[in-house]
C-alpha cells in the first residue's frame, strides 16, 4: 500500500520511521509545511535503507494535485494541522485516496467537511491514533455501561512545554460523560503521553491506564488502521468501528 504523508515534526517523524521499516507498506512523500528539507528524503534524514522514494515536499511550493498526479498514493495519512485538510481533501477524495487523520483538535467546519468528504471516499479521524489508548477508551465506555453511576477521574500527563488539556483526555471525559473541566493535567519533564482513568467503586477501585514510550506508537497505530481499512466501504470512520468487532467476535467466541 502506498502512503503518503503529511506533517514531519516529532510525530510525522516517528510515524514515516515505522513506515519506512514495514514491509507491506512504502512511503512514497512527505509533505511539510515550511520549505526546510524541501527535495530530501525522509529516509536519508532518519538513516534507514529502503528502496521506498519518501521524498519531502513543502505546501508552499507544492501542488497537490500535480503531486497525487505524479506520485500516486493508496493513502494519506496526516499528522499536521487542522487547515491541511482543506489543503488536500477534496482533491484526495476525487482521486479516491483513503484518508487517516490523526489531528487532535478540528472545529466544526473541520468536521463537517470530513463527512463530506467521506461521501466519496473512506475517512477516519482520531484525535489520537495509538492502538492502546484507545483500547483503554473503549473498554471504559464498557465499564461505564456496566456502571452507570460509578464516580469517574480522568488524568493526562505530557512533557512540559504541552499546552492545553490533550485531545484525547477530552475524548475520553466526552464518551465517560465527565466534564472537562475536572479534567487533571500533569505537566513535567519529557513525558510523551499517559492518560489514566480511575473508576471508584464501593470497597473497590480499578485504573485502566496507557502510556505511550515512544511517538512510534503513533505509527503502528495509523497502520493498524490502514490495515483494517483496506476494504471498508465509503464512510467516516473512528477507532470504535475499528475495536467494536474484535471486541464482541471474541466475547462471542468464548461463549460458544
Amino acid at each position: 500500500m502506498k502512503i503518503g504523508l503529511i506533517g514531519f515534526g516529532k510525530a510525522g517523524k516517528a510515524v514515516a520511521n515505522v513506515i519506512l521499516q514495514h514491509q507491506d507498506f512504502t512511503l512514497e512523500w512527505v509533505l511539510k509545511n515550511n520549505d526546510k528539507l524541501n527535495h530530501l528524503s525522509a529516509k536519508d534524514i532518519l538513516g534507514i535503507s529502503t528502496s521506498d522514494d519518501a521524498h519531502i515536499y513543502s505546501q508552499q511550493t507544492t501542488d497537490i494535485e500535480t503531486l497525487l498526479t505524479d506520485h500516486p498514493v493508496d493513502l494519506i495519512i496526516d499528522f499536521s494541522t487542522e487547515a491541511s485538510i482543506y489543503y488536500y481533501g477534496k482533491i484526495a477524495t476525487q482521486k479516491k485516496i483513503k484518508i487517516i487523520s490523526a489531528i487532535s483538535h478540528y472545529g466544526d467546519n473541520e468536521t463537517k467537511l470530513l463527512k463530506e468528504l467521506s461521501a466519496d471516499t473512506v475517512v477516519f479521524w482520531s484525535p489520537n491514533i495509538t492502538l492502546g489508548v484507545n483500547y483503554l477508551l473503549f473498554a471504559a465506555s464498557l465499564l461505564k455501561n456496566i456502571a452507570p453511576g460509578v464516580d469517574i477521574e480522568v488524568i493526562e500527563e505530557h512533557f512540559k512545554a504541552k499546552s492545553g488539556v490533550s485531545g484525547t483526555a477530552m475524548k475520553i471525559a466526552e464518551v465517560l460523560d465527565v466534564e472537562t473541566e475536572s479534567i487533571n493535567s500533569v505537566r513535567a519533564g519529557g513525558i510523551v503521553g499517559k492518560h489514566e482513568v480511575i473508576f471508584g467503586f464501593p470497597y473497590q477501585t480499578v485504573r485502566l491506564v496507557h502510556e505511550s514510550i515512544s511517538r512510534e506508537a503513533f505509527g503502528s497505530g495509523a497502520l493498524f488502521v490502514a490495515e483494517n481499512l483496506k476494504n471498508k466501504p465509503n464512510g467516516l470512520y473512528n477507532f470504535e468501528d475499528i475495536l467494536r468487532p474484535y471486541f464482541f467476535s471474541q466475547s462471542q467466541n468464548s461463549l460458544s
